[in-house]
């Protein structure tokens, strides 16, 4: 098959498409000849070598993927051969075929292409687990969400949207904040501070949950906004990840809750059981036609450098993806 290899740490050029054997199955997994593929943060991050798959796994890169089963494990029960479905990968998904364990794939939802399928299991898992699961965010909450014009900015605009929360989005130019406002109340951080300015729309009330991709660099701001009982969760670190002087006072005072989660450190039954939820809660809605993932744009993966490129510029507004 064919694969995309990261020939050294570094830009999009570094992606190089390869020849290489099909992935085998243990009596778990399921092969799937692959379709589509999303391009997400983290792989920008081990194209970087600054996140590298952990050791045991493949180095080939890659999150998810939607595509058709082409052979399944001896104690494999949900999927048969011919099957069109959806999965959050182990690392593997820039390839002719990807190898991924039964409790990670999904059936593809009605009405749903193999692209758009193909950008939901990254975000939309961890949209869940970190919102929905650790932030415990409930109807008529206040939810602020940075980075709201990425892929899981745009997921997590549209699963508040859907189940009755508020949300509070900062993007990083107009054009984003045109193309988000009708789902959200949505500050260019560029131009506005925009602690003062959910201050001033909550009549200085704040959040119940934020949802942060940003880290140390929005940390105090973060805490200076949640309500009491307010739930700050972490889920990267591209404004840094070491908080300078952290006073606890307000902390305790607020009783508030901290917590950080990656995908890539979560065990198989962990996945697991959001997969099941994923499948319980959200697949009937995603098969009504409503929640369906952003996409921004779409390349062959003969152009992988290029939607790398895309995701480096920050000029996205949803998902990108690579189709086979």
């Amino acid at each position: 098959m064919k694969f995309v290899e990261i020939t050294q740490p570094g830009g999009p050029e570094v992606l190089k498409i390869v020849d290489g054997d099909r992935p085998t199955i243990n009596e778990h997994e399921v092969l799937i000849k692959v379709k589509a593929a999303g391009i997400n943060r983290p792989d920008i991050l081990q194209r970087q070598g600054k996140y590298p798959m952990p050791k045991g796994l493949t180095p080939i890169p890659g999150l998810e993927v939607s595509g058709i089963v082409e052979e399944v494990g001896s104690a494999v029960t949900e999927f048969k051969v011919g099957d069109s479905v959806c999965a959050l990968t182990n690392g593997g998904g820039y390839a002719e075929y990807c190898s991924v364990p039964e409790a990670q794939t999904l059936p593809i939802p009605e009405g749903l292409t193999f692209e758009e399928a193909a950008a939901i299991p990254e975000t939309f898992f961890t949209v869940w687990a970190n919102l929905f699961q650790i932030g415990k965010v409930t109807a008529n909450e206040n939810v602020l969400i940075h980075g709201g014009a990425s892929g899981i900015g745009t997921t997590a605009i549209a699963l508040c949207n859907e189940f009755g929360i508020n949300v509070f989005a900062t993007v990083g130019d107009d054009k984003k904040v045109d193309e988000l406002k009708s789902a959200a109340t949505v500050i260019n951080y560029r131009k506005e501070d925009f602690e003062e300015k959910i201050k001033a729309l909550t009549q200085d009330q704040g959040v119940d949950v934020i949802l942060d991709i940003v880290g140390a660099s929005y940390f105090t701001k973060n805490i200076n906004l949640l309500k009491k009982d307010g739930r700050l969760v972490i889920i990267g670190f591209m404004g840094g990840s070491i908080v300078d002087h952290f006073d606890i006072t307000a902390m305790m005072v607020k009783r508030l809750v901290i917590s950080g989660s990656t995908m890539r450190g979560r065990n198989l039954e962990e996945k697991k059981a959001i997969a099941q939820q994923l499948k319980e809660k959200v697949w009937p809605v995603l098969a009504q036609g409503r929640c369906k993932p952003k996409i921004y744009a779409s390349y062959p993966l003969a152009d992988i450098a290029k939607a790398h490129e895309c995701l480096d510029s920050g000029s996205h507004i949803g998902k990108v993806v690579v189709t086979l």
